[in-house]
C-alpha cells in the first residue's frame, strides 16, 4: 500500500491544518484514547525574531483537530536545542495556547535521563528523559525550512535532534558536558532517532517558510502550505521537493530502516498534486524577494 500524503493550502493557518486532518485516514486509531506529544519547532527564538520556530496559532490548530479524536491526554513536549525550551515557549506564545487548550506543557529537557540504545549511527545511545518513553502517539509538527547540516528540518530532525536531552549534551548540545558523535554523521543519527522514536503523524507548516541559510536566520515567507502524513518519512521527502533540497541523505537513510517511504513516486498525493505545491512555494518564494 502506498504512503499517503496529505498537501493542503489556505492563507489561514487553522484552515489549511483543518483540510490537512481532514484528508487523512483512520486518525481514530492514532489518537483516541492514547496519551499523545506534540512536538512544535522550538529550536531557537527571541523577542525580536519568532521566525524560527513553530507559530502560537499553528499550535493552537493542530491541539483543536487532536481534541477532535477524544485523546486520553495531550501534552505539548518541548526541548530547544539552543537556548531555554520556557523561554522559547514564552516568546512564542506557545504557553499561552497550552493554557487557553488545557494541556499540559513538559521540558523533556530536564531530567531524570535514561540511556536508550540506537541500533544504527554513530551514537550508540542517546541520554533522553524517561517520559518521552511513555507517549504513545507522537506528532511531529515541523516547520518547513532549510539546515546548513542536515540540508533540511523538517520532521524527522524535529525530534532527533530534540529529545537529546540538552540539559545533559548542553544548551547547544556540544560535547564539552558529556562526550557524544552526534554531529560525526548528523544525517544517519536523524534515521537512527527516529526508527527508535516512531513518529505516528508528521505535520510542516510554511507558516512561514524559511529558504537560503537556516535554520535561524534565513529568508522567511508565507507560503499557505501544509503537509501531513503518518509517513514521517514520506512527508519530508514531500518537504525537502518544495525547497529543491534534491537528495536528502537521512531521508534515504530512513527508507533503507523500514521508517517510511522516500520515493515520490510511491506516495500517494492528496488534496494538491505536489507538482502543484511545488509551484505555489516557488510563486510564493519569488514574491517575497521581490518585495524583500
Amino acid at each position: 500500500m502506498k504512503s499517503s500524503v496529505s498537501l493542503t493550502y489556505d492563507p489561514d493557518i487553522g484552515s489549511a491544518i483543518k483540510s490537512a486532518f481532514e484528508h487523512l485516514q483512520d486518525l481514530e486509531g492514532v489518537f483516541r484514547g492514547k496519551q499523545v506529544a506534540i512536538k512544535p519547532n522550538d529550536t531557537w527564538a527571541s523577542p525580536r525574531d519568532l521566525t524560527p520556530c513553530t507559530q502560537a496559532d499553528t499550535l493552537r490548530a493542530v491541539i483543536r483537530r487532536v481534541k477532535e479524536y477524544h485523546p486520553k491526554s495531550i501534552v505539548v513536549s518541548g526541548g530547544a536545542g539552543a537556548a531555554e525550551t520556557g523561554d522559547i515557549f514564552r516568546y512564542l506564545g506557545l504557553d499561552t495556547v497550552i493554557e487557553e487548550e488545557g494541556v499540559e506543557f513538559f521540558d523533556h529537557n530536564r531530567p531524570p535521563f535514561v540511556a536508550v540504545p540506537l541500533e544504527y549511527g554513530p551514537q550508540r545511545e542517546v541520554m533522553v528523559n524517561q517520559r518521552v518513553l511513555e507517549y504513545e502517539t507522537l506528532v511531529s509538527l515541523a516547520q518547513l525550512k532549510v539546515h546548513d547540516s542536515a540540508t533540511v528540518t523538517l520532521t524527522m530532525k524535529n525530534i532527533a535532534l530534540s529529545y537529546p536531552a540538552a540539559d545533559y549534551y548542553g544548551h547547544p548540545r556540544s560535547r564539552r558536558m558529556h562526550h557524544h558523535s552526534i554531529f560525526k554523521d548528523l544525517h544517519t543519527f536523524i534515521a537512527g532517532m527516529c526508527r527508535r522514536f516512531p513518529i505516528h503523524l508528521g505535520i510542516i507548516a510554511g507558516h512561514p517558510a524559511m529558504i537560503g541559510e537556516g535554520p535561524i536566520g534565513g529568508k522567511t515567507f508565507e507560503t499557505g502550505l501544509v503537509i501531513a502524513s503518518r509517513d514521517c518519512v514520506a512527508a519530508d521527502a514531500a518537504g525537502a521537493k518544495l525547497l529543491g533540497a534534491g537528495r536528502v541523505q537521512h531521508i534515504e537513510d530512513a527508507e533503507k530502516l523500514g521508517v517510511g517511504t522516500a520515493d515520490l513516486h510511491s506516495i500517494r498525493f492528496m488534496g494538491m498534486p505536489l507538482e502543484e505545491a511545488v509551484h505555489t512555494f516557488r510563486e510564493k518564494a519569488k514574491s517575497a524577494a521581490a518585495y524583500a
